[in-house]
Formats: structure tokens, C-alpha cells, sequence
């Protein structure tokens, strides 16, 4: 099997690890893991955390064959997880997720930070990347075409705004930490939750 592949992973695996590495600690989630290519660079490189991955059944598969094939201790089989679905009964001390809200529908950001919440320890970290809006703007006019070709593809998706975003993670005890400028107008947000 053709391991998945996504060429944007692979341009950004770097500086992301680069933003969330002095965050990262013992037990790590990541949501929509995809073709599992930031996975396996995380993993291969922070090797005292034990990455695990997940996303919906669908892409199981292909996560799967990454994963065997890059054979690292720190990185288990995926679990399925849908975000308004039922959530591992267990703690996590990081949780990543990358390129996923601006597909997500506003229920489902909502939902997510909800499992979120539940599954952070006080002081665990939610490290969120991909484009967000401030004061209701896109920050570049790519960003403004990108959020018009999700919308007709689906109208419940598209870039999320920040403000709406600490609204939804205060109900989740998660406040902002950090705002990380990324390449191609993106962003690292790391929440953190509250003691």
C-alpha cells in the first residue's frame, strides 16, 4: 500500500514542531491526524512522548500502514475519533491538531473543545494550527479566497475567528497562551487549562 501523503504536511511539520516542542510532554492526542506524516516527524523527534494519533474511521487505514511502517515505540495504532462522538476515557497531557477547525463546522469546534477540556489535566496544552481570523478579517486575501472555496464546498465550514474561538475554550477552562506567527498566513495557538 502507497503510504498517505499531503505535500502541505510536509512543508510545515517543521515549524510546527519548531512552535509546540517546549510544550510537549508524556502523553500527547492528536486530532485528525490524516496521513499521519506530522505523527511520525513528532514522534521521531520528541521520543519520551507517546504520540497518539486518530481521526474517523476512513482514514484509519492509511494512518495505520504510516504508523507500521515507521515503526517508533512512542507511536501506537490510531484510534478512531469523532469529534462529537465519544472521546478516550483517559488523560492526555498535549493535545494537537492541525488544519482541521476551517473544515470543521462551528458545532464541532465547539464539541471539540469540549472533549478537549475533558481530556486535559490543569496545565495540559491544546496546540491548534491552520488560518484564523481577528476582529472578524482574514488576515491576507488568500486566506479570504480559501475561506470562499471551503464555503461553497461545504457552508457550514470556514475559517474560524479568534474571539469566537476563546469564547468557546473559556467554557472548556482552556485560555490562551500564546499566538504563534507561521509561514503561508497561518498560526500556532496553544491553549492552555486552567488550574
Amino acid at each position: 500500500m502507497n503510504l498517505p501523503w499531503a505535500e502541505a504536511a510536509e512543508q510545515n511539520k517543521q515549524v510546527i514542531f519548531d512552535a509546540i516542542r517546549n510544550y510537549l510532554a508524556g502523553e500527547a492526542l492528536e486530532i485528525g491526524s490524516g496521513t499521519g506524516q506530522h505523527a511520525e516527524y513528532f514522534a521521531g523527534r520528541a521520543p519520551a512522548v507517546n504520540w497518539q494519533t486518530s481521526d474517523l474511521a476512513n482514514a484509519l487505514p492509511g494512518l495505520e500502514a504510516r504508523i507500521r511502517a515507521a515503526g517508533l515505540d512512542n507511536l501506537p495504532p490510531p484510534i478512531e475519533l469523532d469529534v462529537v462522538g465519544n472521546w478516550p476515557e483517559r488523560e492526555f497531557d498535549f493535545v494537537f491538531t492541525a488544519n482541521s477547525f476551517h473544515i470543521m463546522s462551528h458545532a464541532m469546534v465547539e464539541a471539540c473543545f469540549a472533549g478537549v477540556g475533558r481530556s486535559l489535566p490543569a496545565g495540559g496544552i491544546f496546540a491548534v494550527y491552520g488560518p484564523f481570523n481577528y476582529h472578524g478579517e482574514f488576515t491576507s486575501p488568500s486566506n479570504a479566497g480559501f475561506d470562499r472555496m471551503l464555503r461553497l464546498r461545504d457552508p457550514s465550514s470556514g475559517i474560524k475567528d479568534i474571539a469566537w474561538l476563546a469564547e468557546i475554550a473559556a467554557g472548556a477552562r482552556l485560555e490562551l497562551l500564546d499566538d504563534v506567527e507561521m509561514p503561508v498566513n497561518n498560526r500556532t495557538l496553544l491553549w492552555q487549562k486552567r488550574t
